[in-house]
């Protein structure tokens, strides 16, 4: 299967929860707007998402997935299965008593990292922390479900993981739309949200779980032990999640900050939810693809195979990121106002924070890709601590500039710090990977990038005059369905603009495609297509 193929697979079930994801945020905003219920529901759900992040995607797709993929490689099937039993005894024995300490911690750990804002506000901070000590479990779920998707994704079975977080939008969209019916008041819709949230853990480590038993493997429970191969998962994992969870921190840093005023929490998560979409079809589909590929040339000492992998995949992100960045700047109001001015949000008149949050977001969007492409190439070579420094470097920066603009501008400002911080990360990540020489100089992308941005500019100045210009039609007066269709029409249009300037100016071309369409390594006999 080729590499564009592979992206494709693991971005259409990234797509799709997606899309859920916006229904559900859709119907979260008429629910609850940015009222205190929303506020105490984002900032209580950020929290365990943000250790899911941290301890199981971006560690183990940062190191145990190479390991794995090595594991592979080296002893087959049967010596796979045995480091995965392994790692699964630790892992849960680890995470249980991570929940049990979290839960009985949950009241101090709000006060002081989740939501400290919310400390003046009793019903506020009793709400945040009853639905984060419902939610948390999630995370156990999930960390054991990261796990068996990084099997998956070495196995080159991707679709099973990449679909099963579609079932956590769906199970929250059918919580939301029985709160509805049953016209259930806002703190009733909190809970049931929350409730949701783990039911939605128990199904989606079900699927994986499946899914790992139909690709040949079946774990079993192994008493806890350090063996040599789990202290050398561990080594590598802290670094990796602290890196792979960068943006994850930068939020939930965000979170805390702006617990400090009224609906600046739900406006923050509102907005990330918009362009989540492009990070998560395209950023998450190239990091999970790229890192087993990139092991596995490197494994076998193909060193222009690996920089041929790196650089067509940030030609890739590039390609289908710039325009979404671009559309995000200039849209950002109707797009706002077409996904969710309606009902409590509406009353709540959280259209113009939220827009202004989702363009700066949009700013920073090529570079929370670009990390995604980037960290592979440290990963696979088994250096996770080098990303890990310039994560903290990343961090430092978000905190910083988020404190200095917060009281002035509100949750834009935090939004101005997380892309600043953004953006240092990306340059430290590529400046060392070339200096380093890991990093090959590429002519063809580094011929297409400026034609890119400039493919990327001519369909911004002609969304910024359309949206001017179609203005009556995109405003809150005219019909639900008329701004849809304009958006849509006007979405359309940029789409087809982009892509004939970008072919016609050499941003891409046809040949280029193909050849990526065409390309792949054939796949071991022990690790048959999904």
């Amino acid at each position: 299967m080729s590499l564009v193929k592979k992206f494709a697979t693991v971005a259409s079930g990234t797509l799709m929860s997606r899309v859920l994801g916006f229904t559900r945020e859709m119907f979260m905003a008429a629910a609850l707007g940015t009222g205190p219920v929303a506020d105490a529901f984002n900032a209580a759900f950020q929290f365990p998402n943000t250790f899911r992040r941290l301890f199981a995607e971006g560690a183990f797709n940062a190191a145990f997935v190479p390991l794995f993929a090595k594991e592979i490689e080296a002893n087959g099937l049967d010596g796979a299965k045995r480091f995965s039993e392994e790692v699964f005894g630790v892992l849960f024995t680890v995470l249980l008593a991570l929940t049990i300490l979290m839960e009985l911690s949950m009241p101090l750990l709000v006060s002081t990292i989740v939501a400290p804002g919310f400390v003046d506000n009793p019903d506020k901070f009793d709400l945040t922390t009853s639905l984060a000590a419902i939610m948390f479990p999630y995370l156990m779920c999930m960390s054991l479900g990261a796990m068996m998707s990084g099997m998956l994704n070495s196995l080159r079975r991707y679709f099973a993981a990449a679909v099963a977080p579609v079932f956590l939008n769906i199970i929250l969209i059918g919580v939301l739309a029985h709160a509805w019916y049953n016209g259930h008041d806002g703190l009733k819709v909190g809970y049931a949200l929350a409730w949701g949230v783990l039911a939605a853990g128990l199904v989606q480590l079900g699927i994986v779980w499946i899914a790992v038993r139909h690709a040949g493997i079946s774990i079993g429970f192994r008493r806890p032990r350090l063996t040599d191969n789990v202290k050398r998962l561990l080594v590598l994992a802290f670094p990796a999640a602290i890196t792979g969870g960068i943006t994850q921190i930068n939020q939930l840093i965000g979170t805390a900050i702006a617990s400090g005023r009224d609906s600046a929490v739900s406006s923050l998560a509102y907005a990330d939810r918009v362009y989540q979409l492009p990070l998560g079809v395209v950023g998450i589909a190239v990091a999970i693809v790229l890192l087993p590929e990139l092991s596995r040339a490197l494994k076998a000492g193909n060193a222009q195979e690996a920089s041929n992998l790196q650089n067509r995949s940030v030609e890739f992100t590039l390609f289908l990121t710039l325009p979404a960045a671009a559309a995000l700047l200039v849209m950002s109001e109707p797009i706002v106002r077409v996904l969710y001015e309606r009902g409590a949000f509406a009353a709540t008149n959280g259209t113009p924070v939220v827009s202004a949050v989702l363009a700066i977001f949009g700013l920073g969007l090529p570079a929370f890709v670009l990390i995604k492409a980037f960290t592979p190439g440290y990963f696979a070579r088994e250096d996770t601590r080098t990303p890990m420094w310039f994560a903290a470097a990343s961090v430092a920066i978000n905190i910083s500039v988020a404190l200095a603009l917060f009281p002035s501008i509100g949750a834009p400002g935090i939004a101005v710090a997380s892309a600043i911080a953004g953006w240092v990360n990306a340059m430290l990540l590529l400046g060392v990977l070339v200096r380093r020489g890991h990093w090959g100089r590429d002519a063809a992308l580094l011929r297409r990038i400026p034609r890119l941005l400039l493919a990327s500019a001519v369909m911004a100045g002609f969304l910024y005059g359309a949206v001017h210009w179609l203005e009556p039609q995109l405003a809150s007066s005219a019909p639900l369905y008329t701004q849809a269709a304009t958006l849509a029409i006007l979405v359309a249009a940029g789409a087809a603009l982009y892509f004939a300037t970008a072919f016609a100016i050499g941003g891409a071309d046809m040949g280029m495609l193909k050849r990526s369409l065409k390309r792949g390594g054939k796949t071991p006999r022990e690790m048959p297509e999904s």
